[in-house]
């Protein structure tokens, strides 16, 4: 799919792998909804690329993505403001770790919950609305209609002690890709998931030096941390390429996660 006059929603979008994603969309000339909470932080970056762009090519919404209405939004500014919606790159996701057994006792349900609600229902909810809204699009190229983009981890394949529910949601993220891919081609619509390794995210900049230097000498090769434009440009990459499609990419320099 091209990048040129087609629409994007990127959740999570105001920082992180969701800005570096938002901005490489706009550099390749696409109009982006920037989905996210943090509506200072999403404000800002969508009247910083307004003024350095071509036009206005970036809006933001403030997007719960476990709300239907706020989904719902999300989806309508982009079809209302822009014309039409041809893709989403879910970004928005939580870590929350906390062990199944600690030391005050079994980790609470809430804890869980928040996590697979957040990381999985959430990337869900924005699927079956955004589809809804790219299903009613002019077919392009190959007769393509739209492309999605969620993020899963490599948690879901080497989940970390304490890592639970984190892991549960991105592992659920992989499977539905295939069966989501699978269901929607009949609309021209394809499914694909990357799987991230250590990269270097505002999380990440919370940890002191020595912990960042310890992680990023656990890759194998490159020998550090992620950079946010990587991942995007892989988002990006399957965007152009129509025959990336029900498939899950792991993006870690070699990176197998030890028990802890």
């Amino acid at each position: 799919m091209k990048f040129q006059d087609n629409t994007f929603i990127v959740t999570g979008g105001a920082s992180g792998l969701g800005e570096a994603t938002v901005r490489e969309l706009h550099g390749a000339g696409a109009r982006v909804v920037i989905a996210d909470l943090n509506a200072e932080r999403g404000e800002a970056l969508a009247s910083e690329l307004n003024e350095n762009g071509s036009g206005e090519r970036a809006a933001f919404q403030r997007t719960d993505v476990t709300r239907e209405d706020d989904a719902q939004a999300a989806v309508d500014l982009a079809v209302s403001h822009f014309g039409g919606l041809q893709g989403l790159i879910n970004c928005a996701g939580i870590g929350d770790p906390a062990k199944v057994l600690g030391r005050q006792g079994p980790q609470p349900l809430a804890t869980f919950s928040r996590v697979v609600q957040i990381n999985l229902i959430g990337t869900f909810n924005m699927i079956r609305l955004a589809t809804a809204a790219m299903a009613e699009g002019e077919p392009q190229a190959d007769g393509e209609r739209g492309v999605i983009v969620n993020t899963a981890s490599v948690a879901a394949y080497d989940g970390q002690i304490g890592q639970a529910g984190y892991a549960a949601s991105k592992g659920g993220i992989v499977s539905m890709t295939l069966p989501v891919a699978r269901e929607l081609a009949r609309h021209g619509i394809r499914v694909m998931t990357i799987a991230p390794g250590l990269f270097m995210t505002p999380l990440m900049e919370t940890l002191p030096e020595e912990v960042q230097q310890s992680l990023a000498e656990s890759i194998p090769f490159p020998h550090r941390l992620g950079r946010p434009d990587e991942f995007a440009r892989l988002a990006c990459q399957i965007v152009d390429n129509a025959m990336m499609n029900g498939e899950t990419i792991r993006l870690d320099g070699a990176l197998r996660m030890a028990p802890r």
